[in-house]
């Protein structure tokens, strides 16, 4: 959504999407030709919205910078970000656009089903290396570092070719994750993390998500949102609660939060304009909820990275 909208006009064309309820369970069509899928899209796209799948997804960012989130954890992606999700797990990627900006080929992915890993490792025992990296997926895993870096380019390799050029590559991928050390890990959702998914929970949450994501840093209400969805507020609470597995109060808050460890990483701004910049009212109460989130202070946070 274009950051120069009225709040007027981004409330209607987010009210305009929600007539269609789009589903959330993202069917994934099969590849005759190649055990697992590999494809490219751009942002903004149909496919690029709050979804889940029983096919597992190995995500590679290619451009442009923006929020992700993953069950319930919220975080911040530029150019070369690589994650894992795993079945089931809920997932969308938002990244900041001008007015109608589109970045081309935004997104490589790789998707698969569980199942062949298991049906391939009875007649390839070594792939059984996989099933470990393949169990902790189930609360998404990004990819940090050296290993970001050379899984970006097995996954760009890996679309470059077919046949058994495609599976070599995918090999090398799977190496490459395995095998990545536990620096170059950063697991996402929390373990206990049981969303209540179905296709009108997804449509709604989807249209939060981008308010949200679009105007985190200056007014976001909770009546807004719900309004938004055509609900009163004590039901969309409930509802968003069911949907995502956080309060909707937590979601702003831990966006506003993993924007401004943004800011402290790539800016030299004073640590109060940075507050104000996220969305937060005040410098004591920013402080705090950093605090409770990282463990540090943002002044902490700042010097160690």
């Amino acid at each position: 959504m274009a950051p120069t909208d009225t709040a007027g006009e981004a409330t209607a064309r987010l009210a305009e999407r929600l007539l269609g309820m789009r589903a959330n369970r993202e069917v994934i069509p099969p590849d005759p030709n190649h055990s697992v899928r590999w494809h490219q899209h751009s942002y903004p796209s149909p496919v690029a919205r709050w979804n889940y799948h029983p096919e597992y997804e190995i995500h590679l960012i290619r451009k442009g910078t923006g929020k992700f989130i993953v069950g319930d954890h919220i975080g911040t992606f530029e150019a070369g970000h690589v994650s894992l999700v795993g079945s089931g797990l809920p997932h969308d990627w938002v990244s900041d656009l001008e007015p109608g900006e589109v970045l081309e080929n935004r997104d490589a992915v790789i998707q698969f089903d569980g199942k062949w890993v298991e049906q391939a490792t009875a007649l390839v025992p070594e792939l059984a290396e996989v099933k470990p990296l393949l169990e902790q997926s189930a609360r998404g895993i990004e990819f940090l570092g050296e290993s970001a870096r050379q899984a970006a380019v097995a996954i760009e390799a890996m679309g470059a070719v077919t046949g058994l050029d495609r599976l070599q590559h995918l090999f090398a991928l799977f190496a490459i994750l395995t095998r990545a050390p536990l620096e170059d890990r950063r697991y996402l959702a929390e373990e206990w993390f049981r969303p209540q998914l179905d296709g009108q929970a997804a449509a709604v949450v989807d249209l939060v998500l981008e308010y949200v994501f679009s105007n985190h840093a200056g007014s976001v209400t909770l009546s807004e949102a719900a309004a938004l969805v055509g609900m009163p507020e004590p039901t969309f609470s409930k509802y968003f609660k069911r949907a995502t597995g956080q309060n909707f109060s937590d979601l702003v808050r831990k966006l506003r939060l993993a924007h401004a460890r943004r800011l402290l990483e790539r800016s030299d701004k004073a640590i109060s304009d940075i507050c104000y910049e996220v969305g937060f009212s005040n410098l004591s109460n920013f402080n705090r909820h950093f605090l409770n989130d990282a463990g540090e202070t943002p002044r902490q946070f700042r010097q160690r990275v």
